[in-house]
């Protein structure tokens, strides 16, 4: 079987809409054999380039024409690709927290690695630095609260604040949340610490 056709059978069993690295390709062949198939395979229309090195078999509706991957599923695979760690915004969080209504108009995902955009069909990407003990770890609610009192910064943070993400979390994971002071900043931990205080004196 040539590089094409193991590169074909590959395609075909990835999901319609999921993002995928050209380097997974690479087991197949050269990097030229590897090159030259992606080439004719975007030019016959089974896989679609959404920025560099980052593919996608195409998803189409009939409604509504070509469905294009979601930003974060994107920003994973280029993380991935790049050994970086990727989070939502700050102001993500705090909308999903019910701290703010505000939506950002164009997708922005937090990265340990450089600064940069891609376009995503109408959007535009941006993944922006930022160091790695601003980016908890995504799967955990405690690193979402985090994230979200990093974006409304110090000035904005109260106990009311606190109180609020409380009531948006379990009790396990809040508990989370007030011990992961390795990701907060003493203006953060401050007010956990008082917070804490607080429920004790009542």
């Amino acid at each position: 079987m040539s590089a094409t056709q193991k590169i074909q059978k590959y395609i075909q069993k990835t999901p319609h809409g999921q993002p995928f690295a050209s380097s997974a390709l690479m087991q197949f062949g050269t990097r030229a054999a590897v090159d030259q198939a992606i080439s004719r395979l975007t030019t016959a229309g089974k896989i679609l380039r959404i920025t560099r090195g980052i593919y996608v078999r195409p998803e189409k509706n009939r409604f509504i024409g070509l469905l294009l991957p979601e930003p974060f599923k994107v920003a994973e695979v280029i993380a991935k690709k790049t050994n970086e760690e990727i989070q939502i915004s700050g102001a993500e969080a705090a909308r999903q927290l019910g701290l703010s209504t505000q939506v950002p108009a164009q997708p922005v995902f937090l990265t340990t690695g450089q600064s940069r955009q891609f376009n995503l069909g109408s959007l535009t990407v941006t993944l922006k630095h930022v160091s790695r003990k601003k980016i908890p770890p995504l799967e955990s609610k405690a690193g979402i609260a985090i994230l979200a009192l990093w974006y409304l910064g110090k000035n904005l943070v109260t106990l009311e604040v606190i109180k609020k993400i409380e009531q948006k979390l379990t009790a396990k994971e809040f508990k989370a949340f007030i011990t992961s002071t390795e990701y907060m900043p003493i203006w953060m931990s401050t007010i956990i610490t008082q917070h804490k205080k607080g429920s004790n004196n009542a």
